[in-house]
């Protein structure tokens, strides 16, 4: 019999990941799992678009989550426009047990499930490029609005309008001319009409 030689495994390059979990999330895991099983290989701004959509009590718990996630691969200096979500699980928790009192001296159970969330963020070259939605915070609409307001408010200042020129230059060459009266003279304005009840 030959001797056998031993294979070598090939190593693979493994890419930088962040893990956040959710711990007793008072959500029922089946519900919660149609929830993480949605956001599962997707980018993190097409993931945080789908949560924002989604009518689900969990989406709400996991959109935080996701979030959570996005900060720690931040703090980890992982590039944000790269990450997508590798894994979302939402496992069983421990159960509450309580009863409700029914007819005839009857009680039934009721079972609280909790979960344990596990979302896992991977950092892969191109991943989240291509991505259809642009979450933007509300700091960044924030600024944006301030920013196009001040630009708008700037060209209002700048722009005089055609007619107030006009008006100007006629009221020049008539005091130039000398062929203004007294009472035109008289800057119009609160002082030319003046709400009267009856006729002095």
């Amino acid at each position: 019999m030959a001797p056998t030689t031993p294979t070598k495994k090939k190593t693979v390059a493994a890419h930088p990941t962040t893990t956040v979990v959710l711990r007793y999330a008072h959500l029922a895991p089946r519900k919660t799992r149609l929830v993480t099983h949605l956001i599962q290989g997707l980018s993190i701004n097409n993931a945080q678009a789908q949560l924002f959509a989604l009518p689900n009590r969990a989406a709400r718990s996991v959109e935080q989550l996701l979030r959570s996630a996005i900060a720690s691969a931040k703090n980890k200096g992982m590039k944000v426009e790269d990450l997508f979500v590798k894994s979302a699980v939402a496992n069983k928790g421990p159960m509450m047990k309580r009863w409700m009192p029914r007819a005839m001296g009857r009680a039934t159970p009721i079972h609280k499930v909790m979960s344990h969330i596990t979302i896992v963020l991977e950092e892969r070259a191109g991943k989240g490029s291509a991505s259809r939605f642009v979450i933007e915070t509300a700091k960044a609409k924030k600024k944006e609005k301030e920013k196009t307001h001040a630009a708008a408010h700037k060209e209002k200042s700048s722009k005089v309008p055609a007619h107030d020129t006009a008006a100007k230059e006629e009221k020049e060459r008539e005091v130039k001319e000398g062929t203004r009266t007294a009472a035109q003279t008289q800057e119009k304005g609160f002082t030319k009409k003046v709400f009267r009840r009856k006729s002095v």
